[in-house]
């Protein structure tokens, strides 16, 4: 952990730097480059010698193109402009598509996201689709693919009814021919074993498949299970048996071994941290710890197809590894784990795909914006000597605020995590006697974590001179099961605790204006925004509120969609037998006690988080006394993906904070902050 009152880097030689008031900085990391900053890169995988990865540009409305890396160092979109491979499985999305061979020749499938439908691209031609039409549109959804022969084996995932948890998944094979295409009943249904699965894997001998399960209510990082099931000469399933995971075991990911016949590589944290272990032929259970560590491996599964570990040869494995933050290394077939050499320069990597030898890895730090790598192991030096493949801009690298984890420890005795970003520019330090304000950054989730890495969205607050403290709330991933359980029962307290202790842990070690913080989120970190601004209304005296869950009630009773439809039982309790403990944390039944203005952003076309919510949230201030902005945006779902969606709700943040922190914002717009109408008259806040 970092010296909480390190100082920052020094400012470039002969630059000179001025007092001005926090707040009114003058920044080049605008609202517009913030947002061009938020490309996301994931989904890599070797075809032959090039890297195809997904790229989610928000520049772009928010699509995610298909990219490849060529041998000769050229990068292009693999598909054209007109495709969006993105898939809606679980609402949160899964692996979306799959090289078809050992090199570009073979072509790929992926499903396109305005349609669902699974399309097969092969050069010199169009993609043409191989699943078939759905009656409703988006009704059939597909994702975590792997070729068996002629066949395409995947999850699908059908809307079977009006209600958002009418929804049936199974495994099953698509012809490569098309043929499904133009005959549903082409469509080869291998098996189901719960409600919700990830896709096949098929061990190297083509005899047996694995696959993890779960059901209602518990959520994957609850309990899961690993199934296994023969595969006959026909392509068809056998008897599926039981072999790892049950009730309070989380498996997040298994792998079979390449080189050894049966065996299976498991993500479990069954020994309260998510480890990895072997699994022998015909062996059941735990299976042998490979490297038992107090740190994780591996995180939540929100996504159909994540992973974070990749066998190699030899018993090897490529794992990023840590508490809170990750290390890449390499983990030897006798339990050494080696942390790959000049890894150390960055606090957190994530292992993407592997050809035996050489990964593809993202990586980033608190001053090095998160960058797709090649990195070839077998090298003296693979880190200094990776290949860079996609990274953002650099330009603004020196206003990057240097980030530090830290610890606090809450009035429960608990430690609490939390990622400190001070406020940071080259050129402007705050006046003499001045204290800058901060805010506190609640994650999404919940049951996630946030990465200690260079963020431009943060970047647009503290190179302006406004402190960031990301806040890791008990339930966060990344610091072993019983911090994430602290969570069970006790949404909107623990979290809302947590934040308010990293909040008035930098007062009081000088660090923070006392009379100047503020709080933002959103999806669950909305809830905890709004919950916090219920609870703590002396604390807060500023919100940012992105698509938030602010009615648990609704949520249970009216359903959404059916990944989520049973999260708040482990998170509040079962609906409606705990119905006063959902009374009691609901930030739309305390709305009346909210006193600080805040901001509210909310998408139109949200799925999980209704703009109903939001509205009645409103509806329900009082009269005349808490001034707000209200933004709504056709089109956007739940997360925002637009450039200039995220351009508008960086302004109206900024601007609510320098009319409530009292300075000026230079170059930001004013958005007009009304309260709720007393008398049918909205009154303007000055």
């Amino acid at each position: 952990m970092t010296d909480p009152g390190r100082p920052g880097p020094a400012p470039r030689s002969g630059q000179q730097t001025r007092q001005a008031p926090y707040g009114s900085w003058d920044s080049p990391i605008s609202a517009a480059v913030a947002a061009a900053g938020e490309t996301r890169t994931e989904w890599a995988a070797f075809v032959g010698e090039e890297v195809w990865w997904t790229e989610t540009r928000p520049a772009e409305g928010g699509r995610t193109a298909l990219v490849r890396r060529t041998s000769d160092g050229a990068t292009a979109e693999a598909l054209g402009p007109q495709w969006d491979v993105r898939t809606r499985v679980i609402e949160y999305g899964g692996r979306p598509w799959l090289p078809l061979g050992d090199g570009p020749e073979a072509g790929c499938v992926f499903t396109h996201w305005a349609d669902q439908q699974v399309y097969r691209a092969v050069p010199g031609a169009a993609p043409r689709p191989i699943s078939p039409e759905p009656v409703l549109r988006q009704g059939a959804r597909y994702c975590d693919f792997i070729r068996v022969g002629d066949e395409v084996w995947c999850l699908r995932e059908e809307v079977t009814g009006t209600h958002p948890a009418d929804v049936r998944r199974e495994l099953v094979a698509l012809p490569l021919d098309g043929g499904a295409a133009r005959d549903p009943a082409a469509v080869r249904v291998l098996g189901a074993s719960h409600h919700f699965m990830t896709g096949p894997k098929v061990s190297p001998d083509g005899t047996q498949v694995c696959w993890l399960g779960w059901d209602h209510p518990a959520m994957p990082w609850d309990g899961t299970v690993v199934m296994c099931a023969p595969v006959g000469p026909d392509g068809v399933l056998g008897q599926a048996r039981e072999v790892a995971g049950g009730p309070g075991i989380s498996v997040s990911q298994v792998e079979w071994a390449p080189d050894r016949p049966g065996t299976l590589y498991v993500l479990s944290d069954q020994d309260g941290w998510w480890n990895l272990y072997e699994l022998t032929p015909g062996g059941a259970g735990r299976g042998r710890a490979l490297c038992p560590r107090a740190e994780e491996f591996g995180d939540a599964l929100w996504s159909i197809g994540a992973r974070w570990f990749f066998p190699g040869a030899g018993g090897q494995l490529f794992v990023a590894h840590g508490t809170g933050g990750r290390r890449l290394a390499v983990l030897e077939a006798d339990g050494t784990l080696r942390d790959v050499a000049g890894a150390e320069r960055f606090t957190e990597w994530a292992v993407l795909a592997t050809d035996g030898r050489r990964l593809v890895a993202t990586a980033g730090g608190p001053r090095s914006p998160v960058a797709l790598l090649l990195v070839d192991t077998d090298r003296d030096d693979p880190v200094a000597g990776a290949e860079v493949l996609h990274a953002p801009d650099s330009t603004y690298a020196d206003y990057l605020s240097p980030g530090y984890h830290a610890v606090f420890t809450g009035e429960d005795g608990e430690e609490v995590h939390a990622y400190v970003y001070p406020p940071y520019h080259p050129g402007r330090t705050g006046e003499d006697g001045e204290l800058p304000p901060f805010l506190v950054q609640a994650h999404g989730g919940p049951t996630t974590r946030s990465r200690l890495v260079a963020d431009l969205s943060v970047a647009f607050f503290t190179s302006r001179g406004i402190g960031v403290v990301d806040v890791q709330y008990g339930g966060s991933t990344g610091f072993g099961r019983h911090y994430r359980d602290r969570l069970r029962g006790q949404w909107g307290v623990v979290d809302v605790r947590d934040c308010a202790t990293a909040a008035r842990a930098l007062v009081a070690q000088g660090l923070a204006d006392p009379g100047r913080l503020g709080i933002r989120g959103g999806s669950a970190g909305g809830w905890t925004a709004a919950a916090s601004l219920v609870a703590e209304p002396e604390l807060y005296r500023v919100a940012g509120i992105y698509y938030p869950l602010l009615d648990p009630e609704g949520w249970s009773e009216r359903g959404t969609h059916d990944f989520e439809s049973r999260y708040l039982d482990s998170l509040v309790g079962p609906w409606p037998e705990a119905a006063a403990r959902y009374a009691r944390v609901s930030p739309l039944r305390g709305a009346h006690r909210v006193r600080a203005p805040f901001v509210l952003l909310q998408g139109l076309d949200d799925p999980v988080c209704l703009p109903v919510q939001a509205e009645t949230f409103l509806e329900r201030l009082r009269e005349g006394e808490v001034p707000y902005a209200y933004l709504t945006f056709p089109g956007e779902q739940h997360g925002f993906r637009r450039a200039e969606t995220i351009v508008s709700c960086l302004h109206a943040e900024l601007s609510a904070c320098a009319q409530v922190f009292g300075f000026t914002a230079p170059g930001v717009p004013r958005v007009e902050l009304k309260t709720r109408p007393r008398a049918g008259r909205a009154e303007e806040y000055a």
